[in-house]
């Protein structure tokens, strides 16, 4: 005879983020801002989980348009369970529907086809849509001006995104895709359609520190960009940034001589970057 397990309540939206670097950074929030925070954050892992599901595409496609008809629901004044939590978000901080659909649009374009060595227009492409969005969304909660908002979401998303790839090569590689743009690859004569092969291909590291270089240069515009930004208001992308900018420095200090090596920062690590930067 089996023994029932005890009833469990659906994990809440900081239950899924409890651990992560998001986690870490969202964590010195005030209250409504730190929900409204883990009310995103939900919607873009639970998106995020469709597109990297074992669907079938046609099956992954037709939920990220379900997904779609909800937010448009949402800002219609009609919002479907699954997406009632952002309601208040969304009014209380004046979000916008355009950069909701935009991370979907990001999701299908994972769905849709395996990125394989995309062109650097398209990688730009990719990053602004599943990165840079969800930064416009949290600068409006995190109450940046827009106009340099904007630009902080625009480098720190991509800066965020490189790395990233940079670090999830080898779990990228399983599900048949390759984020490392054509025009890096092409030079260290690295074929772009076999992500597995790019990966044992003896100049990967040569290729990953070329765009290291980019991603770091991202980091030092967002730094830029954060410095026109009221202090207390960019903490919390301050933490996030120097989380994600220590995980790319060990990214490069090891080279990726293994790609399956997976890297991440200890959890004193984090707590010290957010000490460092979450209390000026």
């Amino acid at each position: 005879m089996s023994v029932a397990a005890p009833a469990q309540t659906a994990p809440t939206s900081s239950d899924r983020a409890a651990g992560s670097s998001f986690y870490t950074a969202m964590k010195i929030l005030p209250p409504a801002q730190r929900e409204a925070m883990f009310e995103i954050y939900s919607f873009c892992r639970r998106v995020d989980d469709v597109a990297d599901s074992s669907a079938p595409r046609a099956e992954r496609l037709m939920e990220l348009a379900a997904w779609r008809a909800d937010i448009n629901a949402l800002y219609d004044g009609k919002p479907p369970p699954r997406v009632a939590g952002l309601a208040k978000p969304v009014a209380d901080f004046d979000l916008a529907r355009e950069d909701f659909l935009a991370l979907v649009d990001g999701m299908e374009m994972d769905a849709f086809n395996d990125i394989r060595g995309p062109s650097a227009a398209i990688l730009d492409m990719y990053c602004d849509r599943v990165a840079s969005a969800v930064g416009r969304l949290s600068v409006r909660v995190f109450g940046i001006e827009r106009g340099a908002g904007i630009a902080l979401a625009h480098h720190l998303g991509r800066a965020l995104q490189l790395t990233n790839i940079l670090r999830d090569l080898d779990e990228d590689a399983g599900r048949g895709r390759l984020y490392l743009p054509r025009q890096i690859l092409e030079p260290h004569g690295i074929g772009a359609t076999d992500p597995e092969a790019a990966l044992r291909h003896p100049a990967l590291p040569a290729a990953c520190r070329d765009l290291a270089a980019i991603a770091a240069a991202y980091f030092a515009a967002s730094q830029r960009a954060m410095a026109r930004c009221r202090r207390r208001a960019m903490r919390p992308a301050a933490v996030m940034g120097a989380v994600y900018e220590a995980t790319l420095a060990e990214l490069v200090r090891r080279d990726w001589r293994d790609p399956a090596a997976r890297v991440s920062l200890s959890k004193s690590r984090k707590l010290w970057l957010a000490l460092r930067h979450g209390l000026v």
